[in-house]
């Protein structure tokens, strides 16, 4: 299929627990995104950048801390995805911290679409203020589009409410015995879950399976792909390393395998791309071969 992509920059640490994020975007364009897009033979073009913000420390809000900021930088990436739409071209947003998809969904409202969100990613960022000690809002992005109990409503107001069946988590590592806040809030509210053992079983079928889900949750669904569902190990970008801990995330093969079945459907109507950290990654030639497998997986 012939989609118009637009890469869209948002260079923004606000919803972190430290710098470094903020980063991502000009890191992953130097380690050559545009050029492997177009090389693998997609259509694009670069819009630059919304105002980013770098983390430091708010003692006057240590539960959710830098929120205002966190709802200024959505409130412009949803500005800007409204507009690529407005296009008919497809935002691929590269971050930046993964509050930034409550910007990206609210971006979708303006432009009177409403889809599904696929959620990749080494947690599914339910937490609230109440149960995130440090209180990074990048834990509680899903949280916030759900209208959890306990959430902040200036982050939750950048955009009309989620409701639980029109996400499908993907991909996490989140322990799978003994207490866990995500766990079981994913089974509270029958929020369709495939994990990382899941994708390790068989990543083509997994995906495949939460691909049925995110289509049959909405008229399209956006992909938000944070790089901390990777095994760090193997691909050091992630700004939270193996997140979750046991079991070990994804290969990079695993998630790319996953990105190319999703790519393949033409209801695939956005990619975010969140987490990665520049100073995580040993030598510059990481990230252009995370780059290089993006491209190749996205090139349907």
């Amino acid at each position: 299929m012939s989609r118009l992509w637009s890469v869209l920059g948002v260079p923004s640490s606000a919803g972190a627990h430290t710098p470094g994020l903020e980063q991502g975007p000009a890191a992953v364009r130097a380690a050559g995104l545009l050029s492997d897009l177009r090389a693998a033979g997609l259509q694009v073009d670069d819009r630059g950048d919304v105002p980013g913000f770098r983390w430091r420390p708010d003692p006057e809000r240590q539960n959710g801390q830098n929120a205002t900021a966190v709802a200024a930088v959505a409130d412009d990436v949803a500005a800007a995805v409204a507009v690529v739409l407005g296009e008919g071209r497809t935002p691929l947003v590269v971050g930046g911290d993964c509050s930034i998809t409550v910007g990206v969904m609210a971006g979708f409202a303006q432009a009177a679409r409403d889809p599904a969100l696929l959620y990749m990613d080494g947690g599914p960022d339910l937490f609230t203020p109440g149960t995130r000690a440090n209180g990074n809002l990048d834990a509680m992005g899903v949280a916030h589009l759900l209208r959890l109990p306990g959430h902040l409503p200036e982050v939750a107001a950048v955009g009309p409410p989620l409701t639980p069946d029109r996400v499908v988590s993907y991909g996490d590592a989140l322990p799978a015995e003994g207490p866990d806040v995500e766990r079981d809030l994913l089974e509270e509210l029958a929020i369709t879950r495939i994990s990382a053992l899941d994708v390790h079983r068989d990543a083509h079928a997994a995906a495949a399976e939460a691909l049925a889900a995110a289509e049959s949750a909405g008229e399209s669904f956006v992909l938000h792909f944070d790089v901390d569902v990777l095994r760090f190990a193997a691909m050091p970008i992630a700004d939270v390393p193996d997140s979750g801990g046991e079991p070990i995330g994804l290969s990079l093969h695993e998630a790319m395998t996953s990105v190319s079945v999703f790519a393949h459907s033409p209801r695939l109507a956005a990619v975010v791309l969140t987490e990665i950290n520049p100073d995580h990654a040993p030598d510059p030639e990481v990230l252009s071969d995370f780059t290089t497998a993006l491209a190749a997986a996205l090139a349907v």
